[in-house]
């Protein structure tokens, strides 16, 4: 482990945290473009789909590149052309062309970054932290994640208000640029063990590879699939709230903007949580609390009459997301040996950009039909009822037990 690895670990959070900036940004941008100027479940949808679908098929070579490959210069990679491809829409969009199909576009080809950058930062974090700082790195992680997600709906709801849609574009290109030059002059790591093989690479091997891992391996079988469950689960509260505010408090964007700033509030203070308190002693008691009560607010998400209720249960959700990321993060981290770790998180990347289009397919048609709020009650109560298997599965349990090492 390099001595230097306080240092490494500030410039890399502070590269890709400047990326979540601009990303996010965007992010918030279109959705309220789309939101606010159809007012429809399937228009979402069809975003929501665009977002995460081009993940799902790439995801799983990604995580092979991030095994073979530097994967600071994935992490590169992915930015640069994310930026290059938000220049270009920035363009058009300055010149007139602003159809809706390009801002599908945008969120697929971002789909495809995030693809390159996700299994390659989950597995570069444990290459330059040592195992017993994982935790707290995750989590202080996580809470300037959330900082920074505060602090973007508010910019880019001002920006929107006083500006075009594209000037929130160019911004993005900005930030990302500032991202890739830090990694470039900045962070010098080592490669890794496995990018250093000069064997010839046979993706579908090296896939292969890591799916009998995953089959061999009872922690990593199991988790993936409560993940799955869990996913499918809460794909009506994690994009279909802003339209269920729209329909049922007000188009007005403040609303709009005050959901996403308390959840980010709520992830801060998740995040400074578990940056301090560390979970229980079990790793798996940890995350099962936060799923209990992600399945409980949920279903009153469903029932609250009061905007200001609402926005409480909001921010609880927020809350306890960390709670259960940063243990489950660190788990596969310390579980997974390092030459599979990249495909360990491509494969994870692919359940989530599967599984979350798969419930927009279904819950985002049916919320033009019925009430988004019969939606979260039916999901809330079934995100609760499904914590109960992480407690009750004694391979998930004996795996959460902290590993005692010999003095």
């Amino acid at each position: 482990m390099n001595t230097n690895w306080k240092k490494n670990i500030v410039l890399f959070l502070a590269s890709q945290n400047i990326s979540l900036f601009g990303s996010s940004l965007v992010q918030y941008a279109i959705m309220w473009y789309i939101t606010l100027e159809t007012q429809s479940g399937i228009m979402m949808t069809i975003y929501i789909v665009c977002g995460f679908l081009p993940t799902f098929f790439l995801s799983p070579f990604a995580g092979v590149w991030a095994d073979r490959y530097h994967r600071k210069l994935l992490i590169m990679l992915s930015d640069s052309v994310i930026a290059l491809v938000t220049l270009l829409l920035a363009i058009l969009f300055y010149l007139g062309y602003e159809a809706l199909w390009l801002l599908f576009l945008i969120s697929a080809v971002r789909a495809l970054g995030s693809a390159i950058q996700m299994p390659a930062v989950g597995a570069f974090i444990p290459q330059i932290v040592p195992e017993d700082r994982l935790t707290r790195v995750n989590a202080t992680n996580g809470s300037i994640q959330a900082m920074v997600t505060l602090v973007s709906p508010m910019v880019s709801a001002a920006l929107l208000t006083m500006a075009s849609i594209e000037i929130i574009f160019f911004v993005d290109v900005f930030t990302a640029a500032m991202a890739v030059l830090t990694l470039l002059l900045f962070l010098h790591v080592p490669v890794h063990k496995k990018a250093l093989d000069k064997s010839p690479i046979s993706y579908f091997a090296d896939l292969k590879a890591g799916l009998v891992y995953i089959k061999n391996h009872d922690y990593v079988r199991n988790f993936f699939l409560f993940c799955a469950v869990f996913f499918f689960l809460s794909a009506p509260v994690a994009f279909l709230t802003p339209l269920q505010v729209t329909r049922s408090f007000g188009d007005d964007v403040w609303r709009l903007t005050a959901i996403e700033i308390i959840f980010s509030v709520g992830m801060m203070v998740g995040g400074i949580i578990m940056a301090s308190w560390g979970g229980f002693r079990n790793k798996i008691h940890t995350m099962t609390l936060s799923s209990l009560v992600t399945g409980l607010c949920t279903f009153a998400l469903g029932i609250v009459p009061n905007f200001w209720i609402y926005l409480f249960f909001m921010g609880l959700c927020g809350v306890v997301m960390p709670v259960f990321n940063t243990p489950a993060t660190v788990l596969l981290q310390e579980k997974v040996e390092e030459d599979y770790l990249g495909r360990i998180f491509g494969v994870l990347t692919m359940i989530s950009s599967s599984v979350m289009p798969l419930g927009m397919l279904v819950f985002g048609p049916i919320a033009d039909i019925i009430k988004i709020e019969w939606l979260l009650i039916g999901t809330g109560f079934f995100l609760f009822i499904q914590s109960f298997f992480l407690i009750g599965n004694k391979v998930l349990v004996k795996a959460g037990e902290p590993v005692i090492k010999p003095e």
